[in-house]
């Protein structure tokens, strides 16, 4: 089986989470994999489905395009997906790259996100997980 290439979107409502001090009902993740068993779309529990040898970006939109939003960190078991945050060239986007090295039932990981102009730290409430 062929590796593949897997985005993760993070979708987040910046005046939402500052205004709740939460995260929770106020990020939603995709990812572009649905076709090969993937679940959870659009929730904070999406559920990608990876094989050995896949590479993940993960990547984030502001529902608010003038508010500031980072994806800081990701927290994932480092024996199942090696991480690297990387910028794209010439600008100051971040995002996280990371490649399974070997496939896991159920593997959750946490996001960190900066959001807003005091870049306040903020870790997704509900566990996105890989899947094999």
């Amino acid at each position: 089986m062929e590796s593949r290439t897997i985005t993760i979107m993070s979708l987040i409502d910046v005046i939402g989470a500052l205004a709740e001090d939460s995260m929770k009902a106020n990020v939603y993740l995709f990812d572009n994999n649905k076709s090969k068993g993937s679940v959870n779309e659009g929730t904070g529990r999406l559920k990608t489905k990876v094989k050995a040898g896949d590479t993940l970006f993960w990547t984030l939109m502001s529902l608010e395009p003038e508010s500031f939003a980072e994806i800081s960190n990701i927290s994932i078991d480092p024996e199942i997906c090696r991480l690297e945050k990387k910028k794209y060239p010439q600008s100051d986007v971040v995002f996280w790259e990371g490649e399974v090295l070997k496939e896991a039932a159920s593997t959750p990981y946490k996001i960190t996100f900066e959001i807003g102009y005091q870049k306040q730290k903020f870790e997704t409430e509900e566990n996105p997980e890989l899947i094999g």
